[in-house]
């Protein structure tokens, strides 16, 4: 029996970052679909022991939050930092920090923007309503950056396909 090889964890490319920003859209977005969207996340990382906090945001108005066991205050200063990337980009925080890496330099070194204030790390995620655009962001902070990104994107996944073509009915 030959023991399973470990392969590297493989960086999507701008290219497939993109590609999940035009598949993940919402036809709407209540405070209802926060708070069940939320609770998923909240049930997912539980289920895998994900030290994490986790926020959603429309318009400016935190609609939920929740931190879990081994997460910490720095967290949620990494959420505020990630999700004003998104906040001001309209993108993915992973898939802005991404386009900065693909031109040769840096998000901090690019953007003239306050480190302090905005992290182009993984983990912030757009909410975009179909014929709307961007209304907030769905936030993780706790793990890697490119796996914050993966777990909310994965969660999105599931929670718009559960929701199916009635969702906004």
């Amino acid at each position: 029996m030959t023991t399973p090889k470990q392969t590297p964890e493989l960086t999507p490319s701008v290219e497939e970052l993109e590609a999940q920003e035009r598949r993940l859209v919402f036809r709407r977005f209540t405070y209802d679909d926060a708070w069940a969207l939320g609770s998923l996340l909240v049930e997912t990382a539980r289920e895998r022991q994900a030290p994490v906090a986790i926020d959603i945001h429309r318009a400016g108005q935190q609609l939920f939050h929740a931190a879990l066991p081994g997460s910490a205050p720095d967290n949620d200063a990494w959420i505020a930092r990630k999700r004003r990337v998104v906040e001001r980009y309209g993108s993915a925080s992973y898939l802005v920090g991404a386009r900065h890496r693909a031109k040769g330099t840096t998000f901090e070194a690019s953007s003239r923007l306050d480190p302090d204030t905005y992290a182009a790390h993984g983990g912030s995620f757009p909410i975009t309503v179909e014929g709307v655009g961007v209304i907030g962001a769905v936030t993780v902070s706790g793990l890697p950056q490119l796996q914050d990104h993966r777990f909310v994107v994965e969660v999105l996944e599931r929670f718009l396909a559960d929701r199916g073509p009635a969702a906004s009915d």
